[in-house]
């Protein structure tokens, strides 16, 4: 790239992060460019906490789960005493996958090549005749060496965290902010309270970027014709916006009042304040885990990137505690489940149509309403800083 293009690129993404009245939104390229993903992965993904999946995804311990993150395999090991760690998914030997399915393991992993095995924590165990037949060991060979490439993980409501660069913040640093946040409603241990149903859970394939899904998000400015059911009785003018540039932005309600609307009853946060009663926050967690507390239920949505064009939504329900679970609350967790389901989808032509709209040539960022797109600016200004040297 030439000095006056390379002057041009810069000015072009450091116009997005100008205040929302003046900025121009994220260029089409990064929504459209299978090359640009993959660099995307290699920065603004594995650069901070990106959520690949949930507990729940693994069968009983001792077990592993493969994970493909946009053609960069890695697997979930949980060990004997279930506790959770991901590697890179290749053997040390040849690169070959080890894991290409979600299955129980005994005491080992094996490359399926060699028969070369690792231990639950990684280690290199067994190297079956690396020095000829029947000669399992070679001088100079040092198995410790060898094992499998951690990366560095942790685990928050059963969603499982990599950071693949070792350089972010700690993770309780990263989380901090939306926890503390939310302490006004469920006071400091009400997330922990929270229950993982395993009836509450759904999956939406959108053809789109997992980026689009996430300003879509943030704001409520399409609530009136995107979710008339929805904006009946929360409507436009009862949201607030939410942003906290470089963590999280979104939306607040103040008239969320689906279980009574709905005729249900459900555990409730014991903390909640009486007067919020009918609050209601949906933020997003950069950069794509997407979530909504209410006083009876939260759900995290986990934005899984396919490809550049292509995000699988999977959605967790959590209740207050155990008691939620009983067959008495059956019917009301079935009503809480296909309510989501039904606002959810009716998001999917929203987001597919913006996916289509930045193939045009007409089009290349767009503007923002200073009033109503201020959370969606922010998660434009947190990937802009991210994004920018990829294309300069």
């Amino acid at each position: 790239m030439n000095e006056n293009r390379a002057n041009q690129s810069r000015q072009r993404w450091e116009r997005v992060q100008q205040p929302a009245a003046e900025a121009r939104g994220l260029p089409n390229v990064a929504y459209t460019d299978a090359a640009f993903a993959l660099r995307e992965r290699d920065t603004l993904l594995a650069n901070t906490w990106t959520c690949i999946g949930f507990r729940r995804d693994l069968p009983k311990a001792p077990a592993a789960k493969p994970v493909d993150l946009l053609g960069m395999p890695l697997v979930v090991v949980s060990d004997q005493s279930d506790q959770l760690q991901v590697f890179h998914n290749v053997c040390s030997h040849r690169g070959q996958v080890l894991v290409s399915e979600a299955c129980q393991l005994d005491s080992a992993i094996r490359c399926p090549y060699h028969s070369w095995t690792y231990r639950l924590d990684g280690s290199l165990r067994g190297t079956p005749f690396i020095g000829g037949t029947g000669v399992h060991e070679v001088e100079g060979f040092d198995k410790s060496q060898y094992g499998l490439k951690a990366v560095r993980t942790a685990e928050w409501l059963g969603m499982i965290f990599v950071n693949l660069s070792e350089q972010a913040e700690e993770f309780d640093d990263y989380l901090a902010p939306v926890r503390e946040r939310w302490e006004t409603f469920v006071g400091t241990a009400g997330l922990q309270a929270v229950r993982p149903a395993q009836d509450g859970y759904m999956c939406l394939d959108v053809q789109a970027n997992w980026k689009l899904a996430v300003e879509n998000y943030c704001e409520s400015y399409h609530l009136p014709w995107v979710h008339p059911g929805l904006n009946s009785y929360s409507r436009l003018e009862d949201h607030y916006n939410i942003s906290v540039p470089g963590k999280y932005a979104g939306q607040g309600t103040y008239a969320y009042d689906f279980a009574s609307r709905a005729g249900i009853s459900l555990p409730e946060f014991s903390a909640w304040p009486q007067d919020k009663r009918k609050h209601a926050e949906y933020v997003a967690l950069f950069p794509n885990v997407l979530l909504g507390l209410q006083i009876d239920h939260l759900y995290a949505i986990l934005l899984e990137p396919l490809a550049h064009d292509c995000t699988r939504e999977r959605v967790q329900i959590y209740y207050v505690d155990d008691t939620a679970d009983d067959e008495s609350h059956a019917a009301a967790r079935k009503t809480v489940l296909e309510g989501w389901r039904e606002v959810f989808q009716e998001d999917v032509w929203a987001v597919e149509g913006l996916q289509r709209g930045r193939h045009s040539p007409g089009f290349d960022g767009g503007v923002f309403s200073p009033v109503m797109d201020q959370p969606t600016h922010t998660f434009h200004c947190w990937a802009a800083q991210r994004l920018s040297d990829i294309m300069l």
